[in-house]
């Protein structure tokens, strides 16, 4: 009977050990104050160059309608470039703890 109850103390403390080793490893984390956002641009510049790559694909004008998207792209393409410039250039102040 002690053994059984050894046995079953043993896999509580293991559970709660690695219960609570979870819960602080999947705790949400902030990203750093420099770069707040700025993997969403990257992202979003990923998704334009995707988007440039399937409009020079495509083999059919769509009445130049087709041209006038990847020009736009491109535009939005540049943004993206000066919003990461503006972000480096100018990083967020660190948030003040009350």
């Amino acid at each position: 009977m002690l053994k059984r109850s050894a046995i079953v103390a043993s896999v509580l403390a293991i559970g709660f050990v690695l219960g609570f080793g979870t819960l602080a490893f999947t705790q949400e984390k902030k990203p750093p104050a420099t770069r707040a956002g700025l993997h969403l641009i990257h992202a979003a510049a990923k998704s334009l160059e995707d988007a440039e790559k399937h409009l020079t694909r495509a083999e059919h004008h769509f009445g130049g309608h087709r041209a006038k998207a990847l020009d736009l792209v491109k535009q939005a393409e540049a943004e993206l470039k000066q919003a990461v410039e503006y972000a480096k250039a100018n990083p967020p102040a660190p948030a003040t703890k009350q």
